[in-house]
């Protein structure tokens, strides 16, 4: 995915459709564009280019179905996982054009996105939320169980400096996790920081994101990568 396109350029065309929520692809260009690491993204419209694309990507390759009729993708057979040849993408996604059709006959499809699986690591979240009262807030937490069931999360007003960042990471009950756990090493806390601050600046300087979720964000001993990121617009300028 070559980013071509400024912030407000993918947000006003995404408002001009009448659309609150960015696709997949515009989410990954958006925050590509504030130099927050996202694997390289493309977007096949058919089998045949799929399986052209698929060798430039690499493997193990993930699809998602990109539609913005189409919510929970995977209630409808749009999300595959683990591919390990271009024949084997070609075949997924002509099923999965196939199944999303009948099961969603009205849904608008623009195509499948296709990326390369980031390897495992520990996940974490970066999150930014528009208060009425705060104005842009940012949010950090460990993935999976930490977020959802313990609610261990720091938050700041933006702008959050790289200082700030660095204590969002340290404040929560489980940073302890990212020292080390399970024979795993230490990750990398600059990165995750860095991502922190990114995300202030993305939210400063674009008043019609209500929110923005970077989840899971997945953090190496050295480097990070975001690999699901959902933003929601707003109608009306803060």
């Amino acid at each position: 995915m070559t980013t071509t396109r400024s912030p407000k350029e993918i947000i006003r065309k995404a408002l001009s459709e009448e659309r609150l929520k960015l696709l997949e692809h515009e989410a990954f260009e958006l925050i590509k564009y504030y130099e927050i690491p996202v694997p390289e993204t493309l977007l096949a419209r058919d089998p045949k280019e799929a399986y052209e694309l698929a060798d430039t990507i690499g493997y193990p390759i993930a699809l998602k179905i990109v539609s913005p009729d189409i919510i929970h993708k995977s209630d409808v057979g749009g999300v595959r996982l683990g591919l390990m040849n271009r024949d084997e993408v070609a075949r997924v996604v002509e099923e999965m054009l196939k199944t999303v059709s009948t099961r969603v006959p009205h849904a608008r499809v623009l195509g499948v996105l296709m990326y390369r699986m980031a390897p495992p690591g520990l996940e974490v979240i970066v999150g930014g939320v528009r208060d009425p009262v705060f104005g842009a807030t940012i949010m950090f937490g460990l993935g999976g169980i930490f977020v959802e069931v313990l609610k261990d999360v720091s938050f700041r007003i933006a702008p959050v400096r790289i200082t700030d960042a660095l204590e969002m990471i340290d404040e929560i009950k489980s940073s302890k996790i990212l020292e080390g756990y399970r024979g795993q090493g230490p990750v990398d806390k600059k990165t995750i920081a860095e991502i922190i601050v990114k995300t202030s600046k993305l939210m400063i300087e674009n008043e019609e994101i209500s929110s923005i979720d970077l989840n899971p964000v997945i953090v190496y001993s050295n480097g990070a990568i975001v690999v699901d990121a959902r933003v929601i617009l707003s109608k009306v300028s803060h």
